[in-house]
């Protein structure tokens, strides 16, 4: 087994008990009754069901963070610098990650408060709820490069005018022209290299990790942003809200019917009761595993679609491939994954298979 493949069967038996333990975890939760404590708890100090979902959820959550966090450890950090992929300091990790954390708790609530309310106001909360998580896609998406790139990275403006001038061309020239180039410095923290469009409008802009600029040749870098030009031309932006959109309707109104069915063993007077925070996250995160093989089916055609708009407009063939093998050595890809892993994990083809569907010429994956 070479070195890619066994960090990335590593990193799969980790994930593995990451999930096994976060399955358990939710189901002692439940097993004990522990919504119930603590939102009984919660009621001493309010009767407000907004502070009390807040309360429970906290408490839950930071007690599944500390059960975690050395596999997180493990996987973030450890192992990737074991195989070379990062370099980042551990202090600087952890700031990372508690930066991280936030973000995410700040969102999670968002989105809990958010569902809870439509819970306690209407049967037909779940549709309602399809509507308030594309709203948040939506927003997220437009703040990412401007508010939450910054906080984890340095950025400023490409220095190589020349390239400056030729990216930004390549955008105009694919109809999605965008604000400037900015570069990120990856390096500060590991050997990966990648290239964006991030956001949409006013907030769209090109952004380069500073290993691809350094590391790469213009040709290969030019060639690596029109495959992601390639995703905004195809609208592929939208394309996966839309099915997020579906998956998010069908998640949501299987959900109300589970936990309809299992309210009286859940002893839930109402869906909409912060006690059953836990039954709420075993059954969306039991249903959200069960669309991630969808969605990965989907976003591989959309890389392929994309590599062949690459090549098409760069007309250079031989720089995007080139391009794709060394991104693949920085970035430790796994050439050729077992099938059935890249069929129910992976958001992108196997890079292999990417590469022999590029030399060939012919595939109508390109068309």
């Amino acid at each position: 087994m070479d070195r890619a493949a066994r960090y990335h069967r590593i990193q799969l038996a980790l994930g593995a008990v990451g999930l096994v333990i976060g399955v358990a975890y939710l189901a002692a939760a439940i097993a004990v009754d522990a919504g119930h404590a603590l939102d009984a708890a919660a009621r001493r100090l309010t009767e407000a069901w907004s502070v009390r979902v807040a309360f429970v959820a906290a408490v839950l959550g930071a007690g599944h963070r500390l059960l975690t966090f050395p596999l997180a450890w493990v996987r973030g950090w450890l192992l990737p610098r074991r195989f070379g992929l990062l370099h980042q300091p551990l202090g600087a990790w952890l700031v990372d990650r508690l930066k991280a954390a936030a973000l995410g708790a700040i969102l999670g609530l968002v989105v809990l408060e958010g569902v809870y309310a439509l819970l306690r106001s209407t049967a037909l909360w779940w549709l309602w709820a399809t509507g308030f998580v594309l709203l948040l896609s939506l927003l997220a998406t437009a703040i990412f490069p401007v508010l939450v790139v910054p906080l984890f990275y340095r950025m400023a403006p490409l220095a190589d005018d020349a390239l400056r001038r030729r990216l930004l061309a390549l955008a105009e020239r694919a109809g999605t022209p965008a604000v400037d180039v900015f570069v990120v410095d990856q390096s500060r923290k590991s050997r990966t290299a990648n290239a964006g469009l991030t956001g949409f409008g006013r907030t769209r802009r090109i952004i380069l990790f500073d290993t691809l600029v350094t590391e790469f040749t213009p040709d290969e870098i030019e060639a690596v942003l029109a495959h992601e030009l390639g995703h905004h031309v195809h609208r592929d932006l939208w394309r996966g809200l839309a099915l997020q959109t579906v998956i998010s309707f069908v998640t949501f109104a299987a959900a109300h019917a589970i936990l309809v069915a299992l309210q009286p063993i859940s002893g839930l007077t109402r869906l909409g009761d912060p006690a059953g925070l836990a039954w709420l996250a075993v059954v969306l995160g039991g249903l959200g595993l069960l669309a991630v093989p969808l969605g990965n089916t989907v976003s591989r055609a959309l890389e392929y679609r994309a590599d062949g708009f690459a090549v098409r407009t760069t007309a250079n063939r031989a720089a995007f491939v080139a391009a794709l093998e060394r991104l693949g050595d920085l970035n430790l890809a796994e050439r050729r994954p077992p099938r059935l892993e890249e069929v129910l994990l992976h958001s992108h083809p196997a890079l292999d298979r990417r590469i022999a569907v590029l030399t060939r010429g012919a595939s109508s994956r390109l068309q």
